[in-house]
């Protein structure tokens, strides 16, 4: 596999897409991390992590509105890829939708979305925005 992120944010879209309750994920620390932010930004309902003294997995309970079934995550888009990575310095950072969406930007400090790095006045790459 080329690009883990790009995989990672694809099994998420295509769970959503298929109103799927779980999705299972290789793991790796990166993402942890964004699975952690996505956790404490309000996108997704749970996670827990699975040790196999190998890779790991990672179980992500996603989150829909309880009456109308519509999922919390729009849209999910890699920014940063492989063959062009995208950086920006705090105030170059993307405001996504506004500021309603996040973008997660990985720093010198580890992972963070853009209005943490902004307040930090710290840059660094984009991976990808969400909302």
């Amino acid at each position: 596999m080329t690009d883990p992120v790009a995989d990672y944010l694809t099994r998420i879209r295509n769970a959503v897409q298929a109103n799927h309750r779980i999705v299972d994920i290789p793991g790796s620390n990166l993402k942890r991390e964004m699975t952690k932010i996505l956790m404490e930004k309000g996108y997704i309902l749970n996670y827990k992590f699975e040790d196999d003294n190998l890779q790991g997995n990672i179980k992500i309970a996603l989150k829909y509105h309880p009456k109308t079934k519509v999922p919390a995550i729009k849209k999910l888009e890699r920014i940063s890829k492989p063959g062009l990575r995208k950086y920006g310095s705090h105030d170059e950072l993307p405001r996504v939708i506004n500021g309603l969406g996040i973008a997660i930007i990985s720093t010198s400090k580890g992972l963070m979305t853009d209005k943490e790095a902004r307040k930090e006045k710290i840059g660094g790459e984009i991976i990808c925005q969400i909302y």
